[in-house]
């Protein structure tokens, strides 16, 4: 794939579409992901990415670390409350479509199209959406890469939990109660007939074989 198909981007000298470009898909990216969209980043521009404004540096030559998150409890506006309705009618009608609803790419389009994916904006979202949509989380209407998105954006942390399972105990006793089990059954008798019924046939044939020539 090409640096344009990978910031998913015409090609273009404007650094500043290439740059909203990366910041948009970097919002989702993460391991390989990251890496790829750096390198075509740096294709396309010829220089390293920014850090993410939530993104600070502790002192020189430290790892960049995620600071802490900063609450605003400002009203919203009447033009933020109009998006917030917006998101929460473009989820409640993918909650009705069973196929799109399982896929996270559409749900990480829809909340994270800015300015919908701004801090307050996102928390009004998640109270907004938390009593439908968390517990069709909890059950199960989902599949694991829903939740655990769910659970990060809207800081549900018990669905990411939930989808991050310790091994339990009984998962870890399983292999020693099968080896028991196997211990315990009884020895497997052999089948000894088919010798014994070809040992009597070869008599059987020797017998005629000498008898014709005691006869002869």
């Amino acid at each position: 794939m090409t640096c344009w198909e990978i910031l998913g981007i015409e090609p273009t000298r404007d650094p500043r579409q290439i740059e909203a470009a990366y910041e948009q898909q970097s919002k989702f990216a993460t391991g390989e992901e990251a890496e790829r969209l750096a390198e075509a980043y740096r294709e396309a521009l010829g220089r390293e990415p920014q850090p993410r404004p939530e993104q600070v540096v502790s002192e020189p030559g430290a790892a960049i670390a995620e600071a802490a998150p900063v609450v605003d409890d400002t009203p919203l506006n009447a033009s933020e409350q109009q998006v917030v309705r917006e998101v929460v009618i473009q989820i409640n009608a993918l909650l009705n479509d069973s196929n799109r609803s399982r896929d996270p790419q559409i749900w990480k389009a829809i909340l994270g199209e800015p300015p919908a994916d701004q801090p307050n904006l996102r928390r009004e979202i998640g109270h907004s959406l938390e009593s439908r949509v968390r517990p069709m989380a909890e059950n199960g209407t989902f599949p694991p890469p829903v939740v655990q998105f769910l659970g990060g954006w809207f800081e549900w942390h018990s669905l990411t939990e939930a989808t991050n399972p310790t091994t339990s105990q009984d998962d870890q006793e399983a292999p020693a109660r099968e080896q028991e089990a196997a211990e315990e059954l009884p020895p497997q008798m052999v089948n000894f007939w088919p010798a014994v019924i070809g040992w009597i046939v070869g008599l059987a044939i020797l017998a005629m074989l000498f008898g014709g020539m005691g006869g002869g």
